[in-house]
């Protein structure tokens, strides 16, 4: 049975017998003119013209891999690999077209035995577009035919689940772009712009580049590149650059999209911005002397590079051939050398005939050039993916098969879906040492150059190689580049800095603008307390509690300690006013011990006088455990001392106040009131008066002792030492006793003060009283309102004043007669009546025959006169 098709379609290509046959699309022609379609008879072929050199390039390194690999006796021993490789002329129908050709085959019949043999071809090299390779891929997989491109980039193709059978030697742009992140991050650039083509490349590496480029950087702008000429739009584009302070640009095009841009650049003069060109551009002839004020430095993406040997001797011995299946041959001749074969065409270019005897070594032309093997290395590696796919699956062993029981496939028959098992598993060293494999999706391995736009002697343009991106690189980092090799094109000569806002270093913490990108920031320094210890810290964090950020606030220093210390200035002058207290207290005592026989001291109640004495000294003592490192026994002392001091003190001065009024009130003779006051009932009520804060103070201690502690919140950057007092209620009651007493005593003194002048000591108590209330209550706002040690300062002045004024305004008078004026230190002066006192109530012997009374009950208790 004949199956009659008419599907027989007249393309350019490029034929070699074999025992197994592979299939190529290159790009090989540019230009394409349709046939016209009358559907009244069978159409034209495609004319197609302007062909490129650097595309026949492509398809002879194709055929040159296949020569190469027939000549090695270790791979596919004794199999010859053949190929037919077809002209798309940049037109996806064309593509389809040869793609469909190479699936059937060329032959105007197919029978039921063809349907039984192997395919055409077994496997296909190519397309060049993502776009044709879509529709290819979708054709191949119904056959489970495996396509390898060498230059399609678009992510899509990754999927597996529509593109079963596509597999690709030049990396998605995936990995596109995770290259030229790593640049940016490499050179530490966080504010960029991106320009993309308005195409499925564009907007497809705009999306990625904008998902991976979140977690490095920001974005400037994202603008989409027009197609057209579209002024407006390119205007917009350019004044956004000018405004941005991003100075470097990331650009996803070819050059036909970039040249308007370009031109308005140049019009604009915009200069001083770093270019990054995707793969699509960064080789293109962009990279001239017209162009590089404004491009000159440009970093790029550059498909891998490789030197394959013995190609350019390969490209150099190609020769016409008139055989119909080589016809690509014919036209590239052509081409070449600008003629017309007689065989060809009647019609010759310039009268100039082909011999076939032209020598292609005169001629300088991409096609010769192989110092830039780009896409053709990934060709090469792509022919020799399938070979080693085939070499793998004749080396099958029968019985340890990957097939149905165990089987292999046969070589001589081999089907396509056979080879696409063993495609999946290719991971090989080609003969230039690169590893070939491919991931899950079909990828190749991400490796690419890292090229500068450079000029060099004579201002040629070069395009220099000066760093690799290689993701499978175990170990290190993926990106290789060597900085001292790059050229910038900025008047420094150095690295531009494209950052919105420069990092926040140690010490301060990043403070996001309104409206703005994350990379847009203020620097605001740490509060005091808190450091940061990184650059573009987000927060600050708070120092341990006795710790306090230093200056700079990038690290945390012990707090210093501090309290009243007897080596500061502070507490040396406390102290030396506080021994002059103690000094002047003895020195009194020792006037009033020495001068006890005379009349002052035994008019003023010698004995009181010395617990007075006493007293006064111990208070000017007890401001001394105020000053000095707090410690347990310090805490409990000062305060106790205090307390006791002070009562002990005060209750001197009462019992000496309610002595006098006493004394004065007994005006009836025979009067036994002053009897019930004498010398044991004023020492037993001084030491009551003391029994009771004593008491409250061994309460306190029990109860809750006063203790040293540190004091971290009145000065943050300070540690205190001072003394928590405990039980507040307990410190409460010690202060309150000494206010009771000393309010008893100021109201009774008041109240005396009236009595007569010579024999009056109540008015120098109620002195010394308004002295003693005005310190302290002076002392509550100034003790609050103190920071620090100086709390303490204030506290161990108020004691040292109070002392002080009780000391003056009760001995200073006495002090004065007995030192000074010791002619009226004798009874007859202290019992003679001032002349001008005409308000006296008591004559002389009356006030004689009183005190004598007094005298006998009281011992030397009351002034004598």
């Amino acid at each position: 049975v004949a199956i009659y098709i008419y599907c027989l379609f007249e393309l350019y290509g490029l034929y070699k017998k074999g025992d197994i046959m592979l299939g190529g699309i290159f790009p090989v022609q540019y230009f394409s003119v349709p046939p016209e379609l009358s559907f009244r008879s069978k159409p034209d072929k495609w004319k197609c013209d302007n062909l490129d050199f650097s595309g026949f390039q492509s398809a002879q390194t194709m055929a040159y891999a296949v020569d190469e690999i027939n000549r090695n006796v270790s791979l596919l021993p004794n199999i010859t690999l053949g190929y037919w490789l077809y002209d798309n002329c940049i037109r996806m129908s064309i593509g389809l077209r040869a793609a469909t050709a190479l699936i059937s085959g060329q032959e105007s019949v197919v029978s039921d035995y063809s349907c039984n043999q192997a395919p055409p071809v077994v496997a296909l090299v190519g397309d060049t577009g993502s776009s044709p390779s879509i529709a290819i891929s979708r054709i191949l997989s119904l056959f489970g035919m495996p396509m390898v491109s060498y230059f399609a980039t678009c992510p899509c193709l990754s999927n597996k689940v529509e593109f079963p059978s596509f597999f690709r030697t030049i990396p998605s742009d995936d990995f596109q772009v995770k290259a030229m992140v790593e640049i940016i991050k490499h050179f530490g650039w966080t504010w960029v712009g991106i320009l993309g083509s308005d195409d499925e490349y564009g907007h497809t590496a705009l999306k990625t580049f904008s998902d991976v480029f979140q977690t490095v950087g920001c974005l400037s702008f994202n603008e989409i590149i027009p197609q057209a000429n579209d002024k407006l739009k390119i205007l917009h584009i350019t004044n956004i650059i000018k405004q941005s302070t991003a100075k470097v640009i990331v650009i996803f095009a070819v050059s036909r999209d970039i040249s308007f841009l370009l031109n308005e650049i140049i019009l604009q003069n915009i200069t001083g911005r770093q270019w990054i060109a995707s793969e699509a551009w960064s080789l293109d002839s962009l990279a001239s002397e017209e162009n590089f004020y404004w491009l000159g430095g440009t970093i790029g993406i550059a498909i891998r590079r490789k030197d394959i040997p013995n190609l350019e001797k390969f490209l150099l011995q190609v020769r016409p051939d008139f055989d119909p299946a080589n016809n690509l041959v014919i036209r590239f001749w052509e081409t070449m050398f600008e003629c017309k074969f007689p065989e060809n065409s009647s019609t010759l270019i310039n009268g100039k005939t082909c011999t076939g005897s032209e020598d292609l070594k005169s001629l300088s032309t991409a096609y010769t050039d192989t110092s830039q093997l780009r896409s053709a290395y990934n060709v090469y590696k792509s022919v020799y993916a399938l070979a080693h796919a085939l070499h793998d699956l004749m080396m099958c062993k029968k019985g340890e098969g990957p097939f149905e029981n165990g089987s292999c496939a046969d070589i001589f028959n081999v089907q396509p879906w056979q080879v696409l098992f063993y495609m999946r598993k290719v991971n090989f060293i080609n003969p230039l040492g690169e590893r070939v494999a491919f991931d899950k999706n079909g990828d190749a391995l991400g490796i690419y150059d890292i090229v500068n736009w450079q000029k060099i002697n004579q201002g040629k343009i070069t395009i220099k190689t000066v760093g690799v991106y290689d993701e499978s690189v175990i170990t290190g980092k993926a990106l290789t580049i060597q900085d001292n090799e790059i050229f910038w094109n900025f008047p420094s000569k150095l690295a531009p800095e494209s950052i919105c806002s420069k990092s926040c270093q140690p010490g301060t913490r990043k403070a996001s603008r309104k409206g703005e990108p994350v990379c847009c920031f203020d620097c605001v320094p740490c509060a005091e307390g808190e450091i940061s210890t990184v650059v573009d810290s987000s927060e600050c964090f708070r120092c341990p509690s006795d710790f306090w950020s230093n200056p700079g606030r990038n690290q945390c220093v012990e707090k210093e300690v501090e309290f009243l210390s007897f080596e500061e200035s502070m507490g040396i002058t406390l102290t030396t006013i506080a021994a002059l207290g103690i000094c002047v207290s003895f020195s009194v005592l020792a006037v009033f011990i020495h001068f006890r026989e005379t009349a002052v001291v035994k008019a003023n109640n010698s004995e009181l006088s010395y617990f007075l004495l006493v007293s006064l000294a111990l208070c000017f003592l007890c401001s001394l455990f105020f000053i000095g490192e707090p410690s347990h026994v310090t805490c409990r002392l000062r305060h106790v001392a205090f307390g006791i001091s002070f009562v002990l003190c005060i209750s001197c001065l009462l019992v000496k106040t309610v002595v006098v009024i006493i004394a004065f009130k007994a005006t009836v003779p025979g009067n036994n009131r002053i009897k019930w006051f004498g010398a044991v009932q004023q020492r037993g009520t001084v030491f009551f008066f003391t029994s009771v804060e004593t008491l409250i103070c061994i309460l306190w201690l029990v109860i809750s002792p006063p203790v040293p502690a540190k004091n971290t919140n009145s000065e943050h950057s300070k540690i205190i030492l001072e003394c928590n007092v405990g039980s507040v209620t307990g410190f409460a009651c010690v202060l309150g006793y000494i206010f009771f007493l000393a309010c008893v005593c100021f109201v009774l003194a008041f109240l005396a003060r009236n009595l007569p002048d010579s024999f009056n000591e109540a008015k120098f108590i109620t002195f010394s009283m308004i002295i003693f209330l005005a310190v302290w209550i002076a002392f509550i706002p100034a003790y609050v309102s103190s920071p620090g040690k100086y709390t303490i300062a204030v506290e161990i002045f108020a004691i040292l004043a109070s002392s002080f004024g009780l000391l003056m305004a009760i001995f200073t008078p006495k002090c004065y007669i007995i030192l000074l004026k010791p002619e009226l230190n004798n009874k007859r002066s202290l019992m003679g009546r001032s002349t001008n006192n005409k308000n006296a109530v008591l004559t002389t012997s009356s006030l004689k025959n009183r005190l004598e009374r007094s005298r006998h009950h009281f011992g030397h208790s009351v002034f004598h006169g």
